[in-house]
């Protein structure tokens, strides 16, 4: 069940607490969409599925000192409806093809003859 939780903070016009109160919010399992409302943009309106309000409260005033539960509510899923492709146009779906054998590189070996009577080139 997703719900709809709007949490009152006290902002200060920084940009810092702005991104603090983000980091914190994106933090907390279950948080979908965060977005601030309000007049001076201090309220936090976060949707998520199976949110917990009381420990996303407790980690804000934490980290900005005053945080005020206004209020939580349900949120209905919207379902989109399914539109079929006409006839006349249709996309394309190519598919993939991998190439079978990789490709070997063939190195020849040539004999050292220029010390017959040695059999290893390296001492």
């Amino acid at each position: 069940m997703k719900q709809k939780v709007v949490i009152k903070v006290s902002l200060n016009g920084e940009n810092k607490t702005r991104t603090k109160v983000m980091q914190a919010a994106v933090g907390v399992p279950g948080v979908e969409s965060i977005a601030f409302e309000g007049e001076e943009s201090n309220q936090i309106v976060v949707i998520g599925d199976g949110l917990d309000s009381v420990n996303l409260i407790s980690i804000l005033r934490k980290k900005v000192k005053f945080a005020q539960l206004l209020s939580v509510s349900s949120v209905e899923e919207k379902k989109e409806k399914v539109t079929e492709l006409e006839f006349g146009v249709q996309p394309m779906a190519w598919q993939t093809y991998q190439t079978g054998v990789p490709q070997y590189y063939f190195h020849p070996v040539v004999p050292n003859y220029h010390y017959p009577n040695e059999a290893c080139s390296i001492m």
